[in-house]
Order: C-alpha cells, then sequence, then structure tokens
C-alpha cells in the first residue's frame, strides 16, 4: 500500500506531509522491511515497488500525529488488489490505541475499499467528523 503522489491531490487540497509530527508517528504489526515510511514518506510512496505490509496477521494500526490541527476530508491508497486493505478504520484524535483496546473505541469512519481505490481514486471520509484532527 502507498499513498498518492502530490501531484494528483484535488484543487483545493493539500498534501498533509508537511503537518506530520514525524517523531510520533507508529504503525504497530508493520513489517521491518516494508514499513510506514514506505508509504508515507515523499520519495518512497511514489515507489510502486515499495509498499506496506504486516508482519503478523492482515491488520495494521497506525497513529499519525500533526504538528497543527487539520481537517481532513479524504484519503487514497495505492496496492495490488489481492494484497491491499480491504477496510480501513479512522480514529480522530485517540491516543495510545493497541490491538487490545481499538475495539473499545468506535471508528470516526470506517472505508470499504473498492478496486478504483487501490488504484488510488480518493476516498471521502465523513468531513464533519475530521475538522479539528490532532492525531
Amino acid at each position: 500500500m502507498s499513498a498518492e503522489s502530490a501531484s494528483e491531490i484535488p484543487k483545493g487540497q493539500v498534501d498533509l506531509l508537511d503537518f506530520i509530527d514525524w517523531s510520533g508517528v507508529q504503525c504497530l504489526n508493520q513489517s521491518s522491511t516494508n514499513s510506514l515510511t514506505n508509504a508515507l514518506k515523499q520519495g518512497y510512496r511514489e515507489d510502486a515497488g515499495l509498499n506496506l505490509e504486516s508482519d503478523a496477521d492482515e491488520q495494521l494500526l497506525i497513529y499519525i500525529p500533526f504538528n497543527q490541527v487539520i481537517k481532513l476530508h479524504s484519503f487514497s491508497i495505492k496496492g495490488p488488489e489481492e494484497e491491499g486493505p480491504k477496510t480501513v478504520k479512522f480514529f480522530s484524535n485517540k491516543e495510545h490505541m493497541c490491538f487490545s483496546n481499538v475495539n473499545d473505541f468506535p471508528p470516526s469512519d470506517t472505508a470499504e475499499l473498492t478496486e478504483e481505490n487501490l488504484k488510488g481514486k480518493p476516498v471521502v471520509l465523513k468531513y464533519v467528523k475530521f475538522q479539528n484532527v490532532r492525531r
């Protein structure tokens, strides 16, 4: 799975890469060789040969804090249909989540990804729930 290239971002929206607080980024269950860096960082995410994958099972738990409050409208993912994620759950402004407590919190939004989404078609989120996102 890799993130969308900045050149493909719709007019009026921005790539949030510059707003990520990299010192706090975490990804539970990531493979050491196919880590979150491959999906997020510029120069890596554009390379179709690099991806993010789990080292344990089909689940990843990704925590991305921002260095200022942001509004999140949509997201995009690229990856092969047979290996890409099927479901993505977003939890706005939640800290210290782990696999043992993630089910204790209702997601702010859930997206079921289609083949088109895995080719980079943006998934629009429930924008009203992502107006003051810090993490």
